[in-house]
């Protein structure tokens, strides 16, 4: 097959590239660089069909997968069917495998035709099997919606970002309706909109007192219709930071309805007027979450009404905690601070403080206020108040600070909490920087939303990216029944009674063409893996390997890990690779993060990412994973 490309003698670098691809060998160009010049032995920058041959086999044929091919393979040469079916029953756990399974898996990856035809498998198409897509850590049942989505929507994690419009730092960065349409692609399903009056009566978008730029909401509810339901079917939060005059208001409810048309929840739904209804019931739509007056409903009452001109207020209680849009203004007077003094910089950020009113009066335009049903914003005031006067369609927003203080002395209250209401985290006013906190100590007590800035990219992006993985990516995820039962005893912060540990063995074998640092167009590295756990406090571990010193191409560890997690419901396992460096400290060249079971058993390739979330295929690693509850 290949004789025909040496016609003309010896072929290039590119044409070897090129080659590769028609045999279905993945390739990083830069291994395939230091490769081909290992290869080229008169150095002419052109190899001839042998050194071709030579290159192939270094990048396709793997010791550690011929050692495995080797113990199924009664002559060593090929697999038959049976052979095959004993090793994924023995290796892979899968159980309900019969000979036609694996007569398919075959006829998918053999590629000589009369093996294939012999029912029979080359150590080629057994490669080819163990580096597809088949073959993968996530175990494939959970990248489709698989779990209940009726039940009420307090008890799901919801994909949810802050300030979705910037996509920089909160202060003098750009906004940007690719904020929004890189969250929902991403299956983001709670959008924050800061909205402003703006010129000639068009509500703006922006983060208000910086110099961040300014977008329409048109425009951007005009991009959230587009792309709501591109990733996912279930329903979108419009988290709404409202700055507006109620005449601007009104403007703002006229371009929802005008735009968003039926696909807005403008009423209570008939199954559930005093209830939250389910990601299912509210399939395809979109909700606003706002200040709100009067009940659900008076709000069906004045259904079809003309409530141009009718604006209501009321009068909010401070508490000694800020608000979220309390926040905003400390953060912008932060901005005020180091625009005019910059050197201040550093004292700033420790006198943000700003005297607050213990009451003020709100101003809301009933057009916008009626479209707010079952996700009206309400200010967080205690445990015990929300307890006696909470209603079942109202939201609180809680600063990661007041959040944090909270979570560690009050964990078991706040769990109570999260069962009945849909609880939103943001992050602290001092981030401007769009830094990220670590979600997962809010998701250990059951917030539903945990806000982040998806422009950050870091290790809190890895893990929302990682545990959203889950239930075909759709952007809701069913909390475990110990934070859905209001008569839990759980405490992620305490020693867990009547828990069910999973007792976790991974063999990390080997790399397969690792990202190559970043400066450097050699395929050298100092390479090692770290193995992190994230959960509850006593879940929490770091493990790593030893360094393989200047081997990026197909490092080999055989490093055996061990995890006892006391709460794996909540565990998610983070694998990063890394380039050694005693100078500077060591270089991040890729990572994968998901939930713990999801994970599949057996000889798995765990697929890498790159900082900023892209894909860094073929990169990957080679583990063998087993685990017993």
């Amino acid at each position: 097959m290949i004789r025909d490309d040496f016609r003309g003698g010896k072929i290039n670098l590119e044409k070897t590239l090129q080659l590769l691809e028609k045999l279905n060998i993945r390739c990083n160009y830069i291994h395939v660089k230091c490769i081909f010049k290992d290869n080229d032995r008169l150095k002419q920058g052109r190899i001839t069909i042998e050194e071709f041959r030579s290159i192939y086999r270094i990048i396709a044929h793997r010791e550690e997968v011929i050692e495995i091919f080797n113990a199924y393979a009664e002559n060593q040469k090929y697999l038959f069917e049976p052979n095959l079916v004993e090793f994924l029953k023995q290796e892979q756990y899968i159980f309900n495998i019969n000979k036609s399974i694996a007569s398919e898996i075959i006829q998918k990856y053999e590629p000589i035709e009369e093996v294939k035809r012999a029912h029979q498998m080359s150590i080629e198409g057994f490669t080819r099997y163990m580096c597809s897509s088949d073959c993968l850590l996530f175990n494939n049942e959970y990248e489709k919606v698989y779990q209940d989505m009726t039940h009420p929507l307090s008890d799901y994690f919801i994909s949810s970002s802050h300030n979705t419009y910037l996509i920089s730092d909160q202060l003098v960065g750009p906004s940007d309706v690719w904020g929004y349409v890189s969250a929902l692609v991403k299956g983001c399903r709670c959008l924050e909109i800061d909205c402003w009056d703006g010129p000639q009566n068009e509500p703006i978008v922006y983060h208000g007192y910086t110099l961040t730029s300014k977008l329409l909401f048109k425009t951007v509810i005009q991009v959230i219709q587009k792309y709501a339901f591109m990733t996912s079917d279930y329903p979108v939060v419009l988290s709404l930071e409202n700055h507006c005059s109620p005449q601007q208001q009104e403007v703002m409810a006229d371009i929802l309805q005008l735009i968003l048309g039926d696909a807005l929840l403008s009423d209570m739904l008939d199954d559930f007027p005093d209830k939250l209804p389910s990601p299912e019931a509210l399939k395809f739509k979109l909700l606003v979450r706002n200040k709100k007056i009067g009940t659900l409903a008076e709000t069906h009452e004045r259904k079809n009404s003309d409530k141009h001109g009718q604006v209501a207020e009321y009068e909010e209680y401070e508490e000694t905690d800020l608000d979220e849009e309390e926040d905003k203004v400390k953060e912008s007077e932060t901005w005020v601070t180091l625009r005019d003094n910059p050197e201040k910089v550093t004292e700033s950020r420790s006198r943000v403080a700003l005297s607050l009113l213990r009451k003020h009066k709100v101003k809301v335009a009933m057009a916008l206020s009626d479209l707010v049903i079952y996700t009206k914003a309400e200010k967080f005031r205690s445990f015990h108040y929300s307890r006696l006067y909470q209603q079942f369609n109202e939201s609180n927003s809680i600063g990661e600070l007041q959040a944090r203080k909270l979570a560690k002395l009050t964990a078991h209250e706040f769990i109570l909490h999260t069962t009945k209401f849909v609880t939103r985290i943001y992050p602290k006013a001092t981030r401007t920087d769009s830094s990220n906190f670590n979600p997962q100590e809010f998701w250990n007590v059951g917030c539903q939303m945990v806000a982040l800035n998806f422009q950050t990219p870091g290790l809190p992006m890895d893990l929302q990216n990682g545990k959203f993985l889950d239930n075909g990516s759709c952007g809701y995820i069913l909390k475990p029944p110990f934070l859905r039962d209001i008569k839990t005893k759980f405490n992620p912060n305490g020693v867990l009674e009547n828990n069910n540990p999973v007792a976790l063995t991974i063999r990390l074998i080997s790399g397969i063409q690792l990202p190559t640092r970043n400066i450097s167009s050699s395929n050298k590295a100092d390479t090692l893996v770290i193995i992190e756990i994230f959960g509850v406090p006593n879940d929490q571990v770091k493990k790593h390997t030893h360094v393989i010193k200047r081997n990026a191409f197909s490092p080999r560890w055989n490093e055996t890990f061990t995890f006892i997690i006391q709460v794996p419901e909540l565990a998610l396992i983070r694998f990063v690779v890394e380039n050694q460096n005693m100078i500077t400290g060591n270089e991040f060249l890729g990572q994968y993060t998901l939930p713990v079971l999801c994970m599949s058993k057996g000889y798995r390739r765990v697929p890498l990412f790159s900082k900023v979330g892209q894909s860094l295929e073929p990169a990957s690693l080679f583990v063998y994973v087993w685990y017993v509850r």
